[in-house]
């Protein structure tokens, strides 16, 4: 069975989720992160897993549900860590962010009998999840993070290396206030989408 992994920052004021700001104020923004990150963790706490692991950045606080073995990020870029994430599994592994709130159990449900590799990718050109039949952090090193190519540029390094590859649905990260509404709009009854209806006419006040 496979390891489920979410990396995530500590959703503090300041320091996560910074393209919110404005409309939200940062401790607004941290509120949005930390809602998001719930969610995250709420739907892998639900999907089936070997293990469960939090790569996190900063210390675990009350969103932290049971079940999750907590591990702290490398230092380096995200690739880096990405890499050393997968680095630490024995055997098949999906990756995902803190970014994508309107995840499902179903999407998480991967298995690799007819792949080498699953990829998710993000509508801004990145990727919202990566998962490896035999994790090999070389295929993460050296890819360009946090740009339009992002995605593209993994994927094309799975294929270069040979490996099978499954898509998985493309799906819209939380970054801007545009992005919270529309995700809120596609889970509506999660934490996020609650915490954004009640922040939202603040937000809008001049």
């Amino acid at each position: 069975m496979t390891t489920l992994l979410v990396i995530a920052k500590e959703p503090r004021a300041g320091r996560v989720k910074t393209r919110l700001t404005p409309p939200f104020t940062p401790g607004e923004a941290a509120q949005l992160a930390e809602a998001a990150l719930a969610d995250t963790l709420r739907t892998v706490a639900a999907a089936p897993a070997a293990r469960r692991v939090l790569v996190l950045d900063g210390a675990p606080g009350a969103w932290l549900p049971s079940g999750f073995d907590v591990v702290p990020q490398c230092p380096g870029g995200l690739d880096e860590r990405l890499a050393q994430a997968f680095a630490r599994c024995a055997g098949p592994a999906l990756l995902i962010g803190m970014d994508t709130p309107q995840v499902t159990p179903e999407l998480l449900a991967v298995d690799f009998a007819d792949c080498d590799a699953c990829f998710g990718p993000a509508e801004d050109g990145g990727f919202w999840a990566l998962g490896l039949a035999e994790p090999d952090p070389g295929l993460l090193r050296g890819v360009p993070m946090s740009t339009p190519v992002t995605g593209a540029v993994q994927r094309e390094r799975l294929v270069a290396a040979g490996l099978r590859v499954r898509d998985l649905p493309c799906l819209r990260d939380v970054d801007t206030a545009a992005d919270a509404h529309a995700v809120a709009a596609l889970a509506p009854h999660g934490r996020f989408a609650r915490r954004l209806a009640r922040l939202a006419p603040a937000a809008s006040r001049p």
